[in-house]
């Protein structure tokens, strides 16, 4: 087999493996900004073949970022070969027929033919894995040729903090690196923290004389991030600033992140009516977050200043069933949780007193239109980083802070707590209301509306 194809006995190919091509463009969908998942599916192969890939180059898709040389065969062109090989057509006519030269044609037959039959038989999946494989260029990484300068990096990357008479300074314990990138919000090892571009412009002044003692941030990157490039330790990647395990795409990165925010429903398609809070019925709402992701939802009425608590306790199986990507959303305020919610909450109050309801940008409101059919209440939202608009509600989340202060478990109370809470302050006197209560200002509303119910406010 030697001596028909010129090259020495090569491992199984096994299944046909996913193509370089499919690869590339695998990465150039997820250079629009989409998950991989999305990406797998678009180019047509499997979700988890798809993260692989990802996980794999740590998010760098390097060279196959960049099109293929056509003086290379492609994948349609050796499929074009094998049938008509098949047909017993010669080397010229099929030269002829993909527009290449015989001898390019004779040597791909001869060097990537299957020859597992004891024969030489040309097929397309096994002559492209056959040039991949031999394609590639392995070439070690300098850090693992350089044990000096990776000594250096790494020292610089996870470095101990020392006060000033050198004494080391633990800091808080370390979660375990299991391959993923940092847990929210977790406590992180304190270390000197250097960052590879910090590391890769200092090495020029420690060793000004030394040129071997050169490396590029970039390539410190591609060390920490791509898999089986064996020089960093994988852990290092938690002493990064970002603490990121993997590179996020940069199109993704800087992606729309209130997809569910249209023209529609911004605050500046609000009527110019609810400007003026002469009439009830038009509400600000917002969460207020309290430890391991618990919330209550806060609606109030920007006439009145009326307010109402969203009771938001956790899903079954919150902390008991492990954490799934893309899976349902447990801690209490999911899209679909959070519009139920709602809706439950408006049928508490005459359908005059549900007129509007403007939230933050939250994703926890992203099936308000669900919610707008269902409930009949129009939903707009806030600008970006603009609290202003709906500041009667900021106000009020500054005084529930009261009651539920930031850092505790708001999980831990039930559905009459935090009414009790809310008939609270809807008792308590305001002085922009002329010294009345938020309970006393609906029901006078009411009564001149002739609305039946007055007690319910109460």
């Amino acid at each position: 087999m030697k001596q028909l194809t010129g090259r020495d006995a090569m491992r199984c190919p096994g299944a046909p493996s996913l193509r370089r091509e499919i690869e590339r463009q695998f990465w150039k969908q997820i250079a629009t900004g989409i998950t991989s998942e999305k990406a797998a599916e678009a180019v047509g192969v499997s979700q988890p073949a798809g993260g692989r890939w990802f996980r794999h180059r740590g998010g760098m898709p390097l060279f196959l970022s960049n099109p293929i040389s056509g003086r290379y065969l492609s994948f349609a062109e050796r499929e074009e070969i094998a049938l008509l090989r098949a047909q017993d057509v010669g080397v010229r006519e099929i030269a002829r027929v993909i527009g290449r030269s015989p001898s390019t044609v004779s040597r791909e037959l001869a060097r990537n033919a299957a020859t597992r039959s004891g024969k030489l038989e040309y097929r397309a999946s096994v002559a492209q894995w056959k040039s991949e494989l031999v394609a590639r260029r392995p070439k070690p990484a300098k850090l693992v040729k350089d044990q000096r300068l990776l000594q250096y990096v790494q020292d610089r990357l996870e470095g101990k903090i020392r006060d000033a008479q050198g004494r080391e300074i633990a800091g808080p314990r370390q979660a375990p690196f299991i391959g993923r990138n940092k847990p929210h919000r977790g406590d992180r090892k304190w270390v000197n923290g250097w960052s590879p571009e910090q590391i890769a412009n200092r090495l020029r002044v420690d060793f000004p004389d030394d040129p071997s003692m050169r490396i590029s941030h970039e390539a410190i990157y591609q060390a920490l991030y791509i898999q089986g490039r064996g020089a960093l330790k994988r852990e290092l990647v938690t002493y990064l600033r970002t603490g990121r395990a993997l590179r996020t795409p940069r199109a993704r990165s800087q992606a729309k992140a209130w997809a569910h925010v249209s023209e529609d429903v911004m605050i500046s398609s609000r009527p110019a009516e609810i400007e003026d809070r002469a009439i009830p019925g038009h509400w600000e709402g917002d969460l207020i977050i309290g430890l391991d992701r618990s919330a209550i939802g806060t609606l109030v009425e920007r006439s009145s200043r009326f307010t109402m608590l969203v009771h938001l306790p956790r899903e079954e199986g919150y902390g008991l069933t492990p954490r799934t990507k893309n899976g349902p959303a447990l801690a209490g305020y999911g899209a679909v949780t959070m519009a139920n919610a709602l809706k439950r909450t408006v049928t508490k109050l005459p359908t005059q007193l549900w007129q509007s309801l403007t939230w933050d940008r939250g994703k926890e409101l992203s099936d308000h239109a669900r919610f707008t059919i269902e409930s009949g209440v129009k939903v707009f939202f806030a600008d970006p980083r603009s609290p202003w608009q709906r500041g009667t509600n900021e106000n009020t989340n500054g005084l529930l802070r009261q009651y539920f202060p930031k850092g505790t478990d708001l999980s831990r109370w039930s559905e009459q707590d935090i009414q009790a809470v809310a008939l609270t302050l809807n008792n308590r006197p305001r002085k922009t209301l002329g010294w009345k209560t938020p309970a006393e200002a609906l029901n006078d509303y009411l009564k001149s509306a002739d609305q039946p119910g007055v007690a319910s406010t109460g």
